[in-house]
C-alpha cells in the first residue's frame, strides 16, 4: 500500500478536527480513525 503524503495545510486541518472531537468527549483512537490516519501519524504530527 502506497503512503499518502499530506500537505501541511491538510495536517493542520485534520489536527483541528481531532481537537474538536476530543473536546466533544471522543477518545483519541475514535477521533483519529474518523480523520483517516493512524494513531502513530497523529502523534508524529
Amino acid at each position: 500500500m502506497a503512503r499518502k503524503h499530506h500537505k501541511p495545510e491538510e495536517m493542520v486541518a485534520k489536527l483541528r478536527q481531532v481537537e474538536v472531537m476530543l473536546a466533544q468527549g471522543k477518545t483519541t483512537a475514535e477521533a483519529v480513525r474518523t480523520i483517516g490516519v493512524t494513531e502513530q501519524s497523529y502523534y508524529r504530527w
